[in-house]
């Protein structure tokens, strides 16, 4: 049996995030055989968003394809770099007018990887509904391993949607909540999911940014200027095995890198 190992990497959280991939990840790629790495950038660049250069940083760093979320598009400046056909998604149920598109189809020189990047809709900003968009995807681009970042809020929306893919996609894994879940595992149809990878940020953050002006917000309700934490940055993300024949996931774990 022909595996293919794929690594997805939670939200990365501004510079402090990007710079521990760029330390973590090329060793634990070569260790673990890792034929594909895929990120949530959308808070690569610092105070959110995504910039080219965090994008190119990441890309430097190992990272093969970066999803987003609800941040995609709070950074003009990386507008081209979403129009120009890479290895960068923006959620594919986002207004058709929003630069970009939802999917990417990776050669794996032996077979095509699509990766789908969906958005959640409970207590997120109103987009098209992502099953449909899922079904509109996986009729459009079949492939022989399709996996897919719903950036979402809500729980039971993730779980479902790894339910309604299971067995018609290889892996579905959550981000957006920044805080990694324990329920990894194989669905009954051979999908591999999680409910969030996670993030890129500080262990003593408050998802990614320093914990007073967050304690501030929520005791006073006044606004504040949030700032990123640089210290004890940890990588929290998955590893999975695939089937390469099968596209079914035969494998799932968690991975923190301190």
């Amino acid at each position: 049996m022909a595996l293919f190992r794929v690594m997805m990497i939670g939200d990365v959280v501004g510079q402090a995030g990007c710079e521990h991939v760029r330390r973590v990840l090329p060793p634990f790629k070569r260790e673990r055989g890792v034929d594909l790495v895929i990120a949530n950038g959308e808070n690569s660049a610092e105070g959110n968003g995504l910039l080219p250069s965090s994008a190119r940083h990441l890309y430097d760093s190992g990272v093969d394809v970066i999803t987003t979320g609800n941040h995609a598009l709070r950074r003009r400046e990386s507008y081209e770099l979403y129009q120009s056909g890479g290895p960068l998604l923006r959620p594919a149920n986002f207004h058709p007018s929003a630069p970009g598109q939802g999917y990417y189809l990776y050669d794996a020189l032996r077979f095509e990887v699509c990766i789908l990047n969906l958005q959640g809709l409970t207590y997120m900003s109103p987009n098209a509904n992502p099953f449909e968009t899922a079904d509109l995807l996986l009729r459009e681009h079949p492939a022989r391993i399709t996996i897919v970042d719903f950036h979402a809020e809500a729980t039971s929306e993730k779980i479902a949607m790894g339910h309604y893919l299971d067995g018609r996609v290889s892996l579905v894994a959550g981000t957006h909540t920044h805080v990694p879940t324990a329920d990894e595992r194989i669905l009954p149809g051979g999908t591999g999911y999680i409910t969030d990878l996670g993030m890129v940020g500080g262990l003593n953050s408050i998802l990614g940014v320093k914990q007073q002006p967050v304690i501030q917000r929520f005791i006073t309700g006044l606004p504040v200027r949030f700032e990123n934490d640089k210290e004890d940055c940890q990588l929290c993300g998955i590893l999975a095995e695939i089937d390469a024949e099968t596209g079914k996931t035969t494998k799932i774990e968690r991975v923190l890198l301190k």
